[in-house]
């Protein structure tokens, strides 16, 4: 049987998680907001029209931050489209996704609804048919008190307080050719630094995200960050990264390592903004806004679209996947990567939130049900919340076509810092370890040395795991696929022995007895 240590001492440590690593994203596309979020007939829905059964989903998932309105979408929106009387709001073309946006849900209804479900928004501003102007005009909407002409305006528009909007992204994905205003890193720089010297003029107290590379695979990958932060480093506080994964083919090893991606892309990254900050003799540390990543099938869209042009449509269904126990399992290890770099990635934004790549589906008219990848997402949230500690593990090994050499094992503890914080339970001093089991058919024996945590003695182990790694959940079983307990383990010796199944991700709840 394959196996597997490590040595966890709370000596050793990367840093406090900062809660907004697990955020989410709500993008004008296909089906997130309209019949998603927003459905005004709908049995549940409260008098704003939004669904009250995919409400209480996103509260149980546990996403302190929201990212809207985009995306793509957001490069040729015009944000005063989505305010005022509802029934004046202008329908336009979309042409990102090539769909009609009704504009029925703007920057009011969302910041309201995002407050509703524990989440403050994260806003992005439009630098691709916008720029400057545009952008501390919203500024100004959303966080000044009063007494001007755009804070009237939202206070006349039903919002008597400011919105209070702290972290703003300058654009989106601005070195993808696919964005509408798509610009070359020396051009984006430079606007990007002069909108955020004028959007701080509006608020000073706001924080910035620049756009970094749309994925490791661009061919300007490094370079556009380099050039990009030249221009812009001490007018920002994050750069920000984006990525999808998915299974290629029969290749399921290589998927299920794909998270070794993640780490190699964060890493470089660092490095690049850290150059940039020897440099040019900059004070401060640049954060990580890792503001879009999920297992996506793209090249499954992209196929679809090549033998259909879309007619322009309301809420077309687009991106709809449906996700499995593998799935659910890639997406846990991308956490485990989030974590391991808490030190410097302070947001995250799993994309997205509903019916698009999303872990909540709904069916219009009807139910509301959580995907395969809910599962470990809502866990983590709720018990990744503390200190990230250090862990060096070893790790039965194997092959791989795409990331060649990789560990069976991959883990990452968290120290539990308080009892009873938002969206965090236990008690103080309990450690959460998150592992997952590479390996397609063999489980894995896990032994853990706690001896630096004396306190120690009970194990509690959760494992989302399925004799069908194709399993998913649907309308009509929509709890296929979900965590199950096992046996719970006893710490001896101040020693952890645990088996970990096959293709599986595991929360191991290590606490005081009693």
């Amino acid at each position: 049987m394959p196996a597997a240590s490590l040595t966890i001492d709370p000596a050793f440590r990367i840093g406090p998680v900062d809660p907004r690593l697990y955020g989410s994203f709500v993008e004008h596309l296909g089906r997130c907001v309209y019949t998603g979020l927003h459905e005004p007939d709908h049995e549940t829905a409260d008098k704003d029209g939004f669904r009250q059964d995919v409400a209480d989903l996103v509260r149980e998932l546990g996403v302190p931050i929201i990212r809207y309105p985009g995306g793509n979408f957001v490069s040729g929106y015009n944000w005063e489209d989505g305010v005022g009387p509802v029934g004046q709001r202008p329908r336009r073309l979309e042409l990102a996704w090539r769909s009609i946006e009704t504009n029925q849900v703007g920057t009011d209804e969302f910041v309201k609804w995002a407050g509703s479900v524990g989440a403050d928004p994260l806003l992005a501003i439009n630098l691709g048919t916008r720029g400057i102007d545009a952008a501390r005009n919203l500024v100004e909407y959303c966080n000044h008190p009063g007494g001007t002409y755009w804070s009237d305006l939202r206070r006349a528009n039903g919002s008597p307080q400011p919105h209070g909007v702290k972290v703003w992204c300058l654009g989106n994905e601005m070195d993808g050719p696919w964005q509408i205003g798509h610009q070359t890193a020396a051009e984006y720089g430079r606007l990007a630094a002069e909108t955020a010297r004028v959007m701080r003029l509006v608020d000073p107290g706001i924080e910035l995200v620049a756009c970094g590379s749309s994925h490791r695979r661009m061919p300007t990958f490094a370079s556009w960050e380099a050039t990009v932060l030249a221009e812009a480093y001490d007018a920002v506080d994050y750069v920000s990264m984006h990525a999808y994964f998915e299974q290629h083919g029969a290749d399921r090893d290589s998927f299920l390592a794909c998270a070794v991606e993640m780490d190699q892309a964060i890493e470089e990254v660092v490095a690049t903004a850290d150059h940039v900050r020897a440099a040019g003799r900059h004070r401060k540390r640049l954060g990580i806004s890792f503001d879009e990543w999920n297992v996506w099938y793209l090249s499954r869209f992209q196929a679809a679209e090549e033998q259909s042009e879309r007619d322009w449509a309301v809420a077309p269904r687009l991106l709809e996947d449906v996700y499995s126990v593998t799935d659910a399992v890639v997406v846990g290890s991308l956490l485990i990567t989030l974590l391991r770099h808490a030190d410097r990635v302070k947001i995250g934004c799993l994309a997205q939130l509903v019916n698009v790549i999303g872990p909540i589906m709904t069916a219009p008219g009807g139910p509301a049900w959580r995907q395969a990848s809910y599962h470990p997402f809502a866990l983590t949230s709720r018990y990744g919340r503390g200190t990230v500690l250090r862990l060096e593990p070893t790790s039965d090994r194997h092959e791989t076509a795409e990331h060649g050499d990789v560990p069976l094992l991959d883990a990452v503890a968290v120290l539990a810092d308080e009892p009873g914080g938002p969206g965090e339970s236990g008690e103080s001093g309990e450690l959460r370890l998150f592992a997952v089991n590479r390996h397609q058919h063999e489980p894995l024996t896990l032994d853990v040395d706690l001896r630096g945590l004396p306190g120690l003695a009970v194990a509690t182990h959760l494992a989302l795991a399925d004799d069908d790694p194709d399993a998913i959940n649907t309308a009509a079983e929509p709890d296929r696929v979900s965590p199950r307990r096992l046996a719970d383990r006893t710490i001896d010796a101040g020693r952890l022995r645990t088996v970990l199944p096959p293709l599986s991700w595991n929360l191991l709840r290590l606490s005081p007895p009693g």
